[in-house]
């Protein structure tokens, strides 16, 4: 093409916009025809752009000035930039040319949608018409462009251009008017036009109608207008043609979704805790997404109805209207018809419900989309069939979406109507007739609303106009194909006897063709809504073509008012015009249930991945590989009986999981030979974890395990679904039919027991029920019993504690696999339904992987508990969006958990102190098909462990049932009355589900106060049960009726299945939510450790009957023995504080600087570290984590420090008065003492200058021994000598004066038995019995046995004498300790003697310690005494006995306690005669003095006599004071490193025993068993020992080293400083003897040496220099000093570790002698207890006339049904699982049931068989055989069990 020059550009406008005016008034037609549409940004307008010099839109008969000018030719620019006003197309006149401006930079995504609304606005045609323009600044370049634009499909590159914004350059724009021509030309020179004369009217209609769907009229998808066109031009267009991506880019900014199309929802965005939803008129728009999304998953069908708080002026609402400001006038008629201001068509309106659905559907991903989508099933709306992708316009089935559904109906045979069917299967899956319904055209009726009448008339299943919340705008909703089932119910008035599927085209049909052929395709009927009628109209040949199909055909005909005509077989015409809706909806359900009735296709879901043209969800590449990997597995069930399929693929889970369940549960009921039996059902459980490991490796568990550990994350959430998806429909067709004759007879059941019928045809029905229950049991099959069967294993290889080779079962990593689950929302198995037990290998492996991915998390345990049905898991799914399974009959089977998080917004509002919430949903109480007693202990058991768990419990009580509400209360009371018992203190709320009125106040507080009273009524009979005294039920626990009972309405609004969930049980849910999380913001919830053990402990106290004294809380253990560590080390601080401050006032006193200490003087001393260890306790309690637990044992905690504190002030204090006393005592030999001395001295002087350089060594000698002699004799003139004593004799004496022979005396002497008195194995010897009588203490006996005897008794006979004597014979097992033939004395009569024998010994020591022996010397007369105690106490103790002591008992008990306080006496008579024996003190003096008489001798200076006095006085002094400060600081480097003695009581009990296993001697074994406390002193003794000289000499000597450099350093200093001092005062001797003392005095005791003959020293330097010259050997020796020095001064590491490890509880367990391991000596109100009993035969026992031992453990016997005689002499037996009521010692022990046994124990009685044999006179033989079990257990075992066992 070439255009005519421009011949003058300059040449004055008007001439040329004068010739294109011209051309116009001769009507020249436009040789082309171009239409400008794009961004108006594109290019700037203005006088100098060729293309468009003007702003308006051009009619197609004026033609551009300025291209004229430029080409000479008649071109016709039509302008739709922006958003153009399809009014003004010309619609008669072809189009040549569309140029599609896009403006560089933006040219992709404004090409991509603007091609759309093209295409959607003129045809698909238009496409070889469009020229392409790429706009761009004059300084840029269009770089890349066409290679972007290539990427399109509809992009042709031949048709493209680029020019400059400003359109200015004519090179450009000839340019681009040539690439035209060549397109014109390529089309034939015909302009693009579809439109005809006939069609033009229709045609307007169409754009009008598709372009502005801001403009419709009505709210539903098809938004129909008047179908009465005029002519002219509308008054009440919109503005034009939207831009559909603007639209959908606009409305997901609106909603805040923008992101979301790429970055989707997932269900983790929801699946957690936030605050209750209530929809209300206060949701912002950009939350609008989220409220809809958590309304919808609450199931509230209003979350469609959701209204929006106006944020803006630019949003309208439909409820506000604008006010005229004008005023009533005469002429204001007018006025008020004007309507301008009706409406601001520039204003926004708010989003259209629908919009916001699709919107959400879009944004989410497609694990979202599920949820949503069942959801919105459940809440009985349309689900989304064929959805346009909004951005690309490729139409989708959302299959995927759909695979969840599980619909149930029953099904009325027409033939017979009796005869109803049950059907439950997957939606996707069922055949069903489908009846759809398009509209062709726009018309005034709402065709949704027609649809909603006839599936359910009450509620709105498609969305319509008339709904709530509606506007004019959607952009979502075109083409959209919905979908909704009618599900009969099997009643008489349901509208269609079997289940239809009903498909709702949005929109007009004639635009949406693709999914209008799907539709007609797949439907059995179609029903189309068309205007009128008539061939003019171009729904023609659609219509035309659903005539001549052989499918029936109902044409709703808008301006038709005639009745349904059939105008031949199958088809049907129905108006519409002046009918009511009801009456149309009648017509078409009996025209629908017509055709249907005859033979018709039918449609199914999963048919839609095989219509070509149809993108389905499935076939996505991830989705695929799930679903192969699924299909894989499920392949191997194809074709087998669903019942069989546990049986063969998954064994572990079956009958042998079952049977080790039953022998697990038979171990806590044993009777008879129990250890033995025991042994042997633990080999069974044995035998079956290897059989279950041998079939463990199937085929189905290799390939779900390989997938779990193959599959990354999103594939793996994939496959688990596929897994559930193809489970489900494998099991629906069995179970629907089971599940029916299930229903039915239930119904019976029911029927039955309201009538209270107890004939045996209720039980027959009952049975009956079980029969079909353990047959829907097996056919049950879900995913769930894969991971139980994922637990069986892992616990069965667990036990064998061996890992399997094979990779393809790598059983370990099982727990990390269900803890990645979990953490992502999936429910967990916590019980199993099936067996009624635990898994508590499992459960607790699993729960510490999840700590260790996540941390030990703070959780929320919220359990719920409540009648079967009662809708336990919907409530828990609406109120968390949880996933618990719902289904018919026992809708949970077990008890399952599930994990959620809490949202950091609900967190920080509320102040939550927990992260997690853990909620557990378990099966219902009142189970129909458990029958009696098995109900009734079934549901205590369940509740009780449901109730111990939760930090909060729902109880959940359905209907108004005053008998089913009283079972129910009665069982949830006594749980809470355990917790109670065992202190736990959950909370609860009492929800009342389905009830009628919840409206009336007054009716709700009757419930309330009946609720009070039948709660209080329930807690007094649950009290006598549990043995307590109550009250009422706030007394069990805190409990408001007012706060803490929530009123439920009833779950769904009408009858299912048709019927939709009520709004109001949506409201009460969120209004639940509301209270538990405001009571959840007062708990500091639990740490999942604490939960995992909390499992384990409730669990195996279940397992007892005795729940309370089973109960062991072992986190609570777990704390308490870290305090008990903690409470050791506070009490050493103040014990190391105290020794030390002991230690210095004893140097003061000895030194003569005190003569009295004062308790206020010692607590002043000690108030700095007690202050700090109180900081210190208050802190750790205050500790955060286990702050709830610390606070039971706080005050009693804190007053035993005070206690202690006290009493070390206490004993200090005595101590001190003691030696100051005895200082006292001493004080007249003292003073003689000093004058002894100073003669001494002052003769010494004399003698020798008198004898210097006269008398040579020997006679020196000699002259000093007679001075020496002559001052001894005047010190001791006329005082007694004081002499040794002698006991031996004493004792005899004492003992012939109290009346007994010197035979007997001396032969118990020389037989020395008395010295192990109180450890011989039996006191036989020592009995005369008074009479014969059958003295039994301990008789294990089975209840039916008691029973038997109890009914004999009732003859009164000697036969029941004689049987009964004969039965205890064979059956009782009696606890003795005598030899063979001494069987008159029972056990606890042996024992009695014992513990009479440890009391007296006691005692004596006590009191003969009162006696001042230290200070006054020995009597005899204490002995006597104690003899004469000794025969007191005797003789008490025989009045109260059946039989006498011979008197040899008597003297060796005299003995025995005379040996035990002979050391005490001895050693305090020795210091006694130190103390107060002149001539003893003299001869101890008599080397130092000779040796200062020799320095006199050789001439020395009074200063070196003087140093030398001082150096040997220092000498004595230093080595005292550096071995006591070196015992303390010994204990305390010991008491910190030394494992032995760092911990508490229980620490040192093991210690003891691995001491004694690795010794194997059994003479220390048995002195631990009688006197657990010697052999923990003697273990202390000899680790001490062992630590100060051969494991840590090292460390002791260093230790010993430094404190003789200090001593050193602290003298020195002292010589010094006192030098100095002297010097600056002038002062003589005595000042610098007092200064020197007075420096030393808390750390040296000096003893006093007198000036008065060296006062002659005036050179104190020289002093000083002497001092230290003789300082230097004492330095060299003692750092030499052994060890073993220590031994001779007061303060001794061991007995300072045994004051604070030994002051503790040594209370034994009366039936095995097991030690109490608590830290505390009075630990009251606390039971005592010890982590693991022994065997009865290490004490002796035996049964009863036999010599046969008893093997048995006590915590076997306390769980069996076994009986006792707690005494010696009672016939009356007490119940093992009773023994608290047996007596005192009996009732503070907590011996708690446990099936394992103590390897150690077990090893001792095996290795030692022989010896306790000797030792006890029995026999472990007959029925106190060994267990072959034991046998295997080797040393080494027996010490790691220690480990394991006493590591807490």
């Amino acid at each position: 093409m070439e255009c005519d020059p421009v011949e003058d550009p300059h040449e004055p406008q008007h001439s040329v916009t004068k010739s294109a005016s011209a051309a116009s008034n001769n009507t020249v037609m436009p040789e082309l025809t171009l239409l400008l549409t794009g961004d108006r940004n594109s290019i700037e307008i203005g006088t100098k752009n060729i293309l468009l010099n003007h702003d308006e839109q051009t009619n197609v008969e004026q033609f551009s000035a300025k291209l004229y000018d430029l080409c000479g030719r008649h071109i016709s620019v039509i302008n739709m930039l922006g958003h153009p006003n399809i009014d003004r197309v010309p619609l008669n006149q072809g189009i040549h040319a569309f140029l599609l401006l896009v403006p560089y930079g933006q040219h992709n995504s404004h090409y991509k949608s603007r091609v759309q609304w093209l295409e959607k606005t003129f045809g698909r045609g238009f496409l070889s018409y469009v020229m392409t323009v790429v706009t761009h600044e004059s300084n840029e370049k269009c770089e890349g462009a066409l290679a972007d634009l290539k990427a399109n499909s509809s992009f042709a590159e031949k048709r493209y251009h680029t020019c400059t914004r400003t359109m200015t350059d004519e090179k450009e724009i000839v340019s681009l008017l040539e690439k035209i021509d060549v397109m014109v030309s390529e089309n034939d020179h015909q302009s693009y036009s579809r439109l005809t004369s006939v069609q033009n009217k229709d045609q307007k209609e169409h754009l009008d109608h598709n372009s502005y769907k801001e403009e419709r009229v009505g709210t539903e998808e098809e938004m129909e207008i008047s179908t009465e066109v005029t002519s002219g031009p509308s008054e009440t267009k919109g503005k034009g043609t939207v831009d559909v991506e603007k639209e959908i880019e606009t409305l997901l900014s609106r909603l805040h979704l923008q992101d979301k199309l790429q970055q989707k929802l997932s269900p983790a965005d929801f699946l957690k805790i936030g605050p209750p939803v209530k929809p209300s008129n206060d949701t912002c728009e950009k939350e609008l997404a989220y409220t809809f999304l958590q309304t919808l998953l609450a199931l509230d069908y209003r979350a469609r109805h959701i209204l929006v708080k106006q944020e803006s002026p630019e949003v309208s609402h439909p409820q506000s209207a604008p006010v005229s400001d004008s005023t009533d006038t005469d002429d204001d008629l007018d006025e008020f018809f004007n309507t301008d201001e009706d409406s601001d068509q520039s204003k926004q309106t708010h989003a259209h419900p629908m919009d916001v659905q699709m919107a959400v559907f879009h944004c989410s991903d497609s694990f979202l989309k599920q949820d949503m989508v069942k959801k919105l099933s459940q809440c009985q709306y349309a689900l989304p069939l064929l959805v346009p992708d909004p951005v690309t316009m490729d139409i989708e089935c959302p299959l995927w979406t759909l695979r969840q559904i599980i619909k149930t109906w029953k099904v009325t045979e027409i033939k017979d109507k009796d005869t109803i069917t049950m059907k439950s299967m997957p939606i996707c899956k069922a055949e069903t007739p489908m009846v759809s319904f398009f509209r062709l055209g726009s018309l005034s009726q709402s065709k949704s609303h027609l649809m909603n009448s006839l599936i359910n008339d009450t509620h709105s299943t498609f969305f319509h106009r008339n709904c709530k919340g509606s506007t004019k705008s959607r952009h979502l909703m075109d083409g959209v194909a919905e979908i909704a089932w009618y599900f009969p119910a099997g009643n008489p008035n349901d509208s269609f006897t079997d289940c239809i599927a009903f498909c709702n085209l949005h929109g007009d049909a004639l635009m949406t063709e693709k999914q209008r052929e799907i539709l007609i395709d797949k439907s059995s009927v179609n029903v189309v809504f068309v205007p009128t009628l008539g061939r003019t109209q171009k729904s023609t040949a659609v219509l035309s073509a659903l005539h001549k199909s052989p499918k029936p055909l109902i044409i709703l005909v808008a301006d038709k008012d005639c009745g349904a005509v059939e105008k031949k077989p199958g088809k049907y015409i129905v108006g519409l015009k002046e009918r009511s809706q009801s009456d149309v909806a009648e017509e078409l359900k009996m025209i629908i249930k017509k055709t249907l009735s005859g033979p018709h296709t039918s449609f199914q879901l999963e048919s839609m991945s095989k219509v070509s043209g149809v993108r389905v969800d499935e076939d996505d590449p991830v989705c695929q590989k799930g679903k192969s990997a699924a299909m894989e597995i499920l392949n191997l069930l194809q074709g087998m009986d669903i019942s069989k399929i546990k049986e063969k693929f998954l064994p572990c889970q079956g009958n042998l999981w079952h049977e080790w369940c039953r022998i697990k549960k038979e171990l806590y009921h044993l009777q008879g030979n129990i250890e033995k039996e025991k042994s042997q059902k633990e080999q069974e459980l044995t035998q079956i974890r290897q059989e279950q490991c041998s079939v463990s490796h199937t085929n189905l568990m290799k390939s779900f395990t390989e997938s779990l550990l193959s599959l990354p994350s999103t594939d793996k959430e994939y496959f688990l679904k596929w897994m559930q998806i193809l489970i489900d429909a494998l099991s629906t067709d069995d179970l629907a039919s089971i599940l029916q004759r299930y229903d039915e007879k239930w119904s019976e059941v029911v029927s039955l027991k309201n009538k209270h019928d107890k004939s045996p045809l209720l039980d027959r029905k009952q049975n009956e029920l079980e029969q079909i229950s353990k047959e829907l049991q097996s056919a049950t099959f879900g995913l769930e019993h894969i991971f139980r069967e994922m637990g069986q294993i892992y616990e069965a290889h667990k036990s064998q504690k061996k890992q399997t080779h094979n990779r393809q079962t790598d059983w370990s990593k099982y727990p990390e696999l269900a803890a990645d689950l979990m953490i992502s929302g999936h429910p967990m198995e916590l019980m199993d339904g099936d067996a009624g037990y635990a898994p508590l290998t499992w459960i607790s492996s699993v729960l510490e992987e999840v700590i260790r991915k996540l941390g030990d998390q703070t959780v929320f345990v919220l359990s719920v508990l409540g009648v079967q049905s009662s809708g336990k898991s919907t409530m828990l799914n609406a109120m968390f969006g949880l996933q618990f399974a719902v289904s018919a009959g026992r809708c949970t089977k077990g008890a399952f958990m599930q994990l959620i998080k809490v949202s950091e917004e609900i967190r920080n509002d509320l102040k939550l102190k927990f992260d997690y919430f853990l909620v557990v949903d378990t099966e219902g109480l009142r189970a129909l098909e458990l029958a009696g007693n098995t109900t009734t202990h079934h549901d205590n058991e369940l509740a009780t462990f449901v109730v111990g768990l939760g930090n909060m419990t729902l109880i959940n009580i359905f209907g108004e049932n005053p008998a089913e509400m009283q079972d129910v209360l009665q069982i949830v009371v006594q749980a809470f009355m355990r917790m109670k018992k065992v202190k736990l203190s959950p909370s609860c709320v009492f929800v009342h589900q389905n009830v009628s009125d919840i409206g009336a106040a007054e009716k709700n507080m009757d419930g309330k106060r009946r609720l009070q009273e039948k709660l209080d009524d329930m807690a007094q009979l649950a009290a006598k049960e549990e043995d307590c005294d109550v009250k009422c039920f706030s007394d069990v626990i805190a409990f408001d009726v007012q706060k803490d009972v929530k009123y439920f309405a009833q779950l769904w609004e009408g009858s299912p299945p048709m019927a939709p969930p009520n709004p109001r049980y949506s409201e009460n849910v969120q209004e639940l939510k509301h209270i538990i999380l405001s009571k959840a913001s007062q708990s500091s919830g639990i740490t999942l450790s604490y939960f995992k053990s909390k499992i384990q402990d409730l669990w195996n106290a279940l397992m007892n009957e005795q729940f309370v004294f089973s109960f062991k809380n072992t986190l609570e253990i777990a704390v308490y023995r870290k305090l008990e560590v903690q409470y050791a080390t506070w009490t050493w601080t103040l014990r190391s504080n105290m020794l030390t401050i002991e230690n210095q006032l004893y140097t003061r006193i000895e030194n003569g600087k005190l003569d009295r200490v004062e308790n206020s003087y010692l607590f002043t001393e000690m108030s700095k570290t007690f202050e700090e260890i109180k900081k210190d306790m208050n802190l750790y309690f205050e500790d955060k984590r286990d702050k709830d637990m610390l606070v039971q044992w706080r005050g009693r905690f804190e007053q035993k420090i005070k206690e202690f504190h006290e009493e070390q002030v206490k004993g200090v204090k005595k101590t001190l008065d003691e030696v100051i006393q005895q200082k006292k005592a001493r004080k007249e030999l003292d003073d003689k003492k000093t004058e002894f001395e100073n003669k001494l001295l002052q003769k010494s002087k004399e003698l020798a200058h008198s004898l210097k350089d006269k008398a040579k060594e020997e006679e020196l000698k000699s002259q000093f021994n007679t001075v020496w002699g002559e001052l001894v004799s005047e010190l001791s003139a006329g005082i007694k000598p004081i002499e040794d004593i002698n006991l031996e004799e004493d004792q005899k004496s004492v003992l012939n004066e109290l009346g007994f022979e010197w035979g007997l005396i001396k032969g118990c002497k020389d037989s020395n038995r008395y010295h192990v008195l109180s450890k011989v194995g039996h006191y036989s010897d020592y009995v005369n019995q008074k009479k014969q009588r059958d003295l039994s203490e301990e008789s294990h006996q089975s209840h039916e046995s008691k029973k038997e005897n109890k009914d004999t008794g009732k003859q009164g006979t000697n036969v029941f004498k004689s049987a009964f004597n004969y039965f205890k014979q064979v059956t009782g097992i009696v606890p003795t300790t005598q030899q063979k033939g001494s069987s008159d004395l029972s056990h606890e009569q042996h024992e009695q003697i014992r513990s009479f024998i440890s009391q007296v010994e006691q005692q004596s020591l006590k009191k003969i310690q009162t006696k001042p022996v230290a200070t006054r010397g020995y009597r005899s007369t204490y002995l006597q005494e104690m003899a004469q105690n000794v025969q007191t106490k005797v003789t008490e103790f025989e009045s109260q006995k059946p039989y006498a002591l011979r008197k040899e008992f008597t003297v060796d008990l005299s003995l025995y306690v005379f040996d035990r306080a002979g050391r005490w006496l001895s050693q305090s008579h020795k210091t006694y005669r130190k103390n107060n024996d002149a001539r003893t003190y003299s001869e101890s003096k008599k080397d130092q003095y000779y040796s200062i008489f020799r320095s006199f001798w050789k001439g020395n200076s009074s200063a070196a006599v003087f140093g030398e006095m001082i150096c040997e006085n220092l000498k004595v002094s230093a080595v005292e004071a550096v071995c006591n400060k070196t015992a303390i600081d010994l204990t305390g480097e010991m008491r910190c490193s030394f494992p032995a003695f760092s911990g508490n009581r229980l620490n040192l009990e093991k210690h003891v025993l691995k001491s004694l296993a690795e010794k194997e001697d059994f003479k220390s074994f048995i002195t631990y068993i009688q006197d657990p406390r010697s052999q923990a002193e003697y273990f202390i003794k000899d680790e001490v020992h062992k630590y100060m000289f051969k494991e840590q000499s090292h460390k002791a000597k260093n230790i010993l080293k430094k404190n003789v450099d200090d001593i050193s350093e602290l003298v020195s200093q002292a010589l010094f400083t006192a030098t100095q001092e002297v010097k600056t005062q002038k002062g003589g001797t005595d000042m610098w003897m007092e200064q020197f003392s007075s420096l030393l005095k808390d750390k040296l005791t000096l003893d006093t040496i007198s000036c008065q003959n060296f006062r002659d020293i005036n050179n104190f330097d020289f002093l000083k220099e002497e001092i230290e010259k003789g300082l230097v050997p004492i330095k060299t020796e003692m750092s030499r000093l052994s060890l073993d020095k220590m031994k001779d001064f007061r303060l001794q590491p061991d007995q300072i570790l045994i004051d604070q490890l030994c002051r503790c509880c040594w209370v034994t367990c009366p039936f095995c002698a097991a030690v109490c391991t608590n830290t505390l000596e009075d630990h009251s109100p606390d039971d005592h207890n010890v982590p693991f009993h022994r065997s009865g035969s290490v004490k002796g026992f035996h049964y009863r006339n036999t010599v046969e031992m008893s093997v048995n453990f006590c915590t076997t016997d306390v769980a069996s049904d076994n009986s006792f005689y707690p005494d010696g002499v009672s016939e009356v037996s007490v119940p093992f699982k009773q023994y608290r009521t047996a007596g005192p010692r009996f009732a503070n022990w907590r011996i708690t049931p446990d099936e394992s046994k103590l390897t150690y124990w077990t090893w001792f009685v095996c290795r030692f068989q022989q010896e306790l044999e000797n030792y006890y006179g029995r026999k472990f033989e007959g029925r106190g055989e060994i267990p072959s079990q034991w046998r295997t257990h080797t040393k080494q075992q027996a010490i790691e069990s220690l480990d394991e066992t006493y590591s807490e």
